[in-house]
């Protein structure tokens, strides 16, 4: 072994404390590259293998009663590969061992051919046979919520009668990898389920022998899909269509693409701030480092060494620590990446999951973070290495300290010696000072980025959940109702109040832009569903005009004052210009609402309504459920609490834990940042603590002079943490935005103290693991001088 390999061994052993920290911080850095890309590609990839081996369809659209043989005509369509036609209704079940009333969709399987478009995968059993009433084919969620097997037994109310269905198969589909109810905000299982029953047995039960009310539609590559869903909508408006739309617009996959861009976020804005950060501090960290080797290094120059191998030596060492953290980046990143999309894969009910180990993201992790430690230490090399090896070998020049005038003023006149001597070296060192500085508030920021997304969930939730929609379940019917209908309602067992609301499928056009909504008309004043403005506070909806949600206006680039383009999608299927009065707050969908009475009179009919939200005495809820589950006119009830529960159990499952790797990430970032900075300045500092002590200072007096400098930084460092945490954290909210949910931009001032807390935390751990090296210093041995 060479000589210079032989000091690399020696120089990784005496350093190993310090290595392990670099590398810890590099490690971080790279996992969460590699954790939120792995499992985005990963999830990502599984999703489009399954719309394609179970051939998912690009259009969707429905209708009130339309003849079978239209289906050819749709197929004339230019563009157009195939068509699935098909009956697919709401039904309200009732479960064994369940309270609550479920909501199902019963949609119909083709009898004697196998389906064409959004294929089944039979998990267990077989698919009903044809004319079997009594068979259900069930979605592996909804059976698993109930504990449900082959030749388990339920209830549905079918076309207001109800009937008993038998399981006879367990299955997934494409169409509802995110099965949502009516009503609902996140999936649950437990309340609503997808079922799949005999063609014939369908279009008894509804009435609709030779004709469908569903049809989806698989396109050509390169069809213009806007083209198509027009000629489709002119083919389906006299049978009642209420407007094609495409995949985005699709329930189940828009739910997932939303999911997938919140991972793509967080893919995209939190491991490059990681991947930075620790860069940064590798960086500095390793420049530091090796200027303290510059007496070494002019040894090595004057016993005739070349610059290149003195070079290669110091590079062999950082070398050896970054591929030590690019490793340990890769273990955990891998190991956390295969959890997170197990994770994911067991939400969405995928049939099998395609795991993505692309070298390319191993290999950008591995080059930035090995490019970040060898530049920091190349620039400390290039200083030591232009010096004649006499300059090097000597000692530094010792610093000249001379007064500052601050001792004379009122702020540190009263302040110690060994105080003085702290803020003295840091002054007297800006640009190092400054780094270190930085440096912390960088592990603050990151802190502050994995934490507030929690703030802003809560938010959502208060915003949502108690402040907009209070009431305690929302029953949809079967179809509009009259006004008078309500009375009904509100003598339903244990009901206090009921609220109206009306919903009318419509596209909105302004200029270019357009989109396909739902008109909500609610009375002008709610209690239980209210319309919250901008700031939150409850408004009155106008006698005449469309309240947008920002969301929606943003999208269509409107506000208050401007008209938009209003196609009615049923009906007599009128088209109006309407004026915008009024930008509204949600976070969660895209909302529009109007005055009922006003939407009936444009609508030219007498007041309708599709469902009522309702407020119950908790003491009725058996009874309540009990009468529900028997109304033939209702197809489904939501209900709020349940839906809470559902949304925290979700989060909790999915974003607290990608939230908890990071502040976990972030904490160990932390710890490396403070322990480094305050180990460099005792191997800097050594000397002069050791003269400290000769001069009769004691142990605790000598680790007071670094902590004071230690705290200093540190409680600086903080509030500047906080600034870049906020910069950070609104880039982070911006890429998390979609077309089913916003998050809100809170950051609650507990999350600044979690984050004060954690790096003060980390600054006293790294502060005693210094103190104990103080009191172990070998006062000869750091007062020799080379002469």
């Amino acid at each position: 072994m060479r000589p210079l390999d032989r000091k690399l061994i020696r120089d990784f052993r005496r350093l190993s404390g310090q290595a392990l920290a670099i590398a810890l911080v590099m490690a971080a850095g790279v996992a969460t590259l590699i954790l939120a890309v792995g499992a985005y590609r990963s999830l990502e990839e599984t999703r489009s293998a399954y719309y394609e081996r179970y051939r998912f369809a690009d259009i969707f659209a429905s209708a009130t009663r339309a003849p079978t043989h239209l289906k050819q005509r749709i197929l004339q369509i230019p563009g157009v590969a195939a068509v699935e036609t098909r009956i697919a209704e709401f039904a309200l079940l009732d479960v064994a061992g369940m309270v609550q009333p479920a909501t199902g969709m019963a949609i119909s399987l083709p009898d004697h051919r196998d389906v064409t478009l959004n294929r089944l995968f039979v998990r267990r059993g077989r698919l009903p046979q044809a004319g079997r009433v009594d068979e259900v084919a069930v979605d592996e969620s909804f059976a698993n919520a109930h504990d449900m097997d082959i030749a388990a037994t339920f209830s549905a109310i079918l076309n207001g009668r109800k009937r008993a269905l038998r399981v006879v198969g367990i299955a997934l589909s494409p169409e509802f990898i995110y099965a949502l109810g009516p009503g609902d905000v996140i999936p649950d299982p437990k309340r609503f389920g997808v079922m799949w029953m005999s063609q014939k047995s369908l279009e008894a039960i509804f009435d609709l022998d030779g004709a469908f009310n569903s049809v989806s539609v698989k396109l050509l590559r390169n069809t213009d899909e806007a083209e198509t869903i027009k000629r489709l909508d002119d083919l389906l408006e006299r049978y009642g269509g209420s407007g094609a739309y495409g995949r985005k617009d699709q329930q189940s996959h828009a739910f997932i693409d939303a999911e997938l861009k919140q991972l793509q976020g967080m893919a995209r804005v939190i491991p490059p701030i990681f991947l930075a950060v620790s860069a940064f501090l590798i960086n500095m960290t390793l420049m530091r480092l090796i200027a303290l080797e510059r007496e070494q290094i002019g040894l090595l120059k004057a016993l005739g060494y070349w610059r290149r191998t003195i070079v290669a030596h110091y590079l062999k060492l950082v070398v050896v620590i970054a591929g030590g953290g690019i490793l340990i980046g890769f273990a955990a990143g891998t190991l956390l990446g295969q959890g997170l999309t197990r994770l994911y894969g067991d939400f969405f009910h995928f049939p099998f999951l395609i795991f993505q180990r692309n070298p390319d993201i191993y290999v950008i992790a591995a080059a930035i973070s090995l490019a970040a430690a060898v530049a920091g230490a190349l620039r400390a090399l290039y200083s030591v290495l232009t010096q004649p090896p006499a300059v090097a070998m000597s000692p530094p020049a010792p610093i000249r300290y001379r007064h500052l005038g601050l001792e004379h003023t009122a702020l540190f006149r009263h302040v110690t010696q060994l105080t003085m001597m702290a803020l003295r070296h840091m002054i007297r060192f800006p640009v190092r000072t400054g780094l270190t500085i930085l440096g912390v508030a960088m592990s603050v920021s990151l802190l502050i980025v994995a934490l507030f997304s929690l703030d802003s969930i809560e938010y959502m939730i208060d915003a949502t959940f108690f402040r907009a929609d209070r009431q305690d379940a929302t029953i949809t019917f079967v179809d509009e109702r009259p006004l008078s209908v309500m009375q009904a309602v509100e003598r339903l067992p244990g009901v206090l109040r009921a609220e109206p609301f009306r919903s009318v499928p419509v596209r909105l056009r302004h200029g270019h832009l357009h989109r396909k909504i739902a008109i909500s008309g609610k009375p002008p004043e709610t209690d239980l569903s209210r319309v919250l403005d901008l700031n939150l506070q409850p408004v009155i909806l106008p006698e005449a005009g469309l309240v947008l949600s920002e969301h929606v206006a943003n999208e269509l680039n409107v506000r208050p004052g401007q008209r938009l383009e209003v196609e009615v999608l049923e009906g007599r299927r009128a088209k109006l210009s309407l004026p915008v009065s009024q930008i509204i707050q949600t976070y969660l969908g895209m909302a529009v609402y109007m005055d009922n009475a006003a939407l009936s009179e444009i609508l030219d009919e007498s007041v309708q309504v599709s469902g009522a939200h309702i407020a119950y005495d908790g003491a009725a809820t058996e009874e309540l459920f009990e009468a529900v589950k028997n109304l033939p006119a209702v197809s489904a009830i939501a209900l709020q609490k349940t839906s809470l529960a559902r949304f925290r159990e979700t989060l909790a499952q999915t974003i607290y834990i990608m939230t908890t790797v990071y502040i976990a990430l972030s904490g160990v970032i932390a710890f490396g940042v403070v322990y480094n900075s305050a180990r460099i300045q005792l191997s800097e500092r050594s000397r002069e603590f050791a003269s400290l002590r000769v001069l009769g200072f004691t142990r605790n007096e000598v680790s007071r002079v670094m902590f004071t400098e230690l705290a200093t930084l540190v409680l600086l460092a903080i509030p500047l943490g906080y600034l870049i945490g906020y910069g950070f954290a609104s880039v982070v909210v911006k890429s998390f935005e979609s077309d089913l949910y916003r998050m809100p931009f809170v950051i609650a001032p507990s999350t600044y103290a979690v984050a004060s807390i954690v790096v003060l935390i980390a600054a006293g751990f790294s502060a005693l693991m210094v103190h104990r090296r103080i009191n172990r210093l070998d006062l000869v041995s750091a007062l020799k001088t080379r002469e």
